[in-house]
């Protein structure tokens, strides 16, 4: 739900369409091993092709406090794979006559700026103009507190609009609020209800279902951020994110969701093709993800500390999805050793080998970084014997030292490199590297 503070492309690389018949699960063990063992990483996997499963594995704890550990029906809420069920939804009503691609906003919601420009095909893949209520600071003032639809209502339409509609593509969960309360509407039925009756019900998801208070004794999780140890976030309200990202679920559940979905179980062909057509970046409740030059289709999510990504390769019926608690190791990451896994390409395992270094020894480093290559500033800082980096307008993140001049930021494959002597510092990052100068 809220913006992360670096965005990395999933996937990216170059390579042939060939793969292994054989799944490789002894390089997913040894990454898990290692993440556990370095406590880097708490979360779940799964992995079927054609409906079959062929790996899950978690780590991890459910609840640090009490050292319950997560097992593999360990359930995490999934943020925004959330609006790939809003977009199951709305299709169906689609079909069922209840809606069309054409209908526009004002009919339902007449006092959001420009709603009888916007339309539901609009709502669907991002092109409304209607703004992000999760980008403004005074979100994370009021996220963990209940919220009624004419609530939340009221906060979007406040926000007006960042564009003229269907002028351009950009990422809003407002749009999939409003689909929600469209669907309440047209059913006159809660959320919740029409999400189990039309999707949970018939697919036999025995671990999905709209979220609320975390409850430790349906084997939920709790979330953490990593801040020398394992801190529990606050949890958002879901009455907030509705089907933007208030779905709890589990990756086998998951991979049973998105391959019915593509088998046709769930709406028609032509309602997928819709739902896969990419404009500016955006499908209608579903992104385009590469691997080497397979592609496949999903989500990623992320609410509080939770992370998550479902992704399906419909040439290979091949489901993956992953769900995060906590991680200093990225999601990313993880996912790339688990196509490596199917498709017979290389990985690097982590080391997580980093080296101790005393406060004395980053004075050097301290100052602040401008690049002519790009348009961010980075600020660097020390608490205690960690350097800390924050580029302009983002939060700041804690380095680990892996030489006595190198640095990396695992979560977002960042490596920071220093030269004293020239007042410079390289960052890399996504295989691309920038000169920054220190001011």
């Amino acid at each position: 739900m809220r913006k992360k503070l670096l965005c990395i492309s999933m996937m990216t690389a170059i390579a042939t369409t060939c793969f292994s018949q054989t799944f490789n699960q002894q390089r997913l063990d040894s990454l898990f091993k290692i993440l556990e063992e370095k406590d880097q990483f708490m979360g779940s996997i799964a992995v079927s092709q054609n409906g079959k499963l062929l790996y899950t594995k978690a780590i991890g704890y459910g609840d640090v406090a009490s050292s319950k550990k997560a097992d593999t029906k360990t359930k995490y809420r999934i943020g925004s794979i959330s609006k790939m069920f809003t977009a199951v939804l709305t299709f169906k009503a689609i079909e069922e006559g209840k809606l069309s691609l054409d209908q526009t906003l004002d009919k339902y919601f007449p006092k959001v700026e420009n709603a009888s420009k916007i339309t539901i095909g609009n709502l669907l893949n991002h092109r409304s103009g209607i703004h992000n209520f999760t980008n403004d600071a005074v979100y994370m003032e009021y996220h963990t507190q209940a919220k009624s639809a004419a609530e939340m209502m009221d906060i979007i339409v406040k926000g007006k609009s960042d564009f003229e509609p269907n002028s351009k593509g950009e990422y809003s969960n407002s749009n999939y609020v409003i689909l929600s309360y469209i669907l309440e509407k047209i059913y006159n039925k809660p959320y919740a209800t029409l999400l189990n009756n039309k999707i949970i019900s018939p697919l036999h998801l025995a671990n999905t279902y709209f979220g609320t208070k975390t409850d430790l004794q349906k084997n939920e999780s709790y979330s953490y951020l990593n801040k020398g140890k394992w801190a529990k976030e606050a949890e958002t309200d879901l009455s907030i994110p509705m089907g933007a990202g208030a779905i709890v679920s589990n990756p086998s559940d998951l991979t049973v969701f998105i391959t019915q979905l593509f088998a046709g179980k769930l709406i028609s062909e032509k309602s997928l093709a819709l739902m896969q057509t990419i404009n500016g970046n955006y499908g209608m409740g579903m992104f385009q993800f590469p691997y080497f030059q397979e592609k496949s289709f999903g989500h990623t999510g992320g609410i509080d500390g939770f992370q998550s990504v479902l992704s399906y390769f419909p040439e290979h019926k091949l489901a993956v999805a992953l769900t995060a608690n906590g991680l200093n190791y990225s999601n990313n990451n993880v996912l790339l050793c688990a196509l490596s896994s199917y498709f017979n390409k290389p990985f690097k395992l982590p080391s997580f080998n980093f080296v101790a270094l005393k406060p004395e020894d980053l004075s050097a480093f301290l100052g602040n970084y401008a690049s002519a290559a790009i348009p961010v500033k980075i600020s660097i800082t020390n608490n205690e014997a960690k350097l800390v980096a924050q580029a302009t307008g983002q939060p700041a993140f804690q380095l680990d030292a892996t030489s006595p001049n190198s640095f990396e930021f695992e979560k977002a494959g960042i490596v920071l490199v220093f030269n004293s002597d020239k007042n410079e510092m390289t960052l890399k990052q996504g295989g691309k590297e920038f000169l920054f100068t220190k001011e």
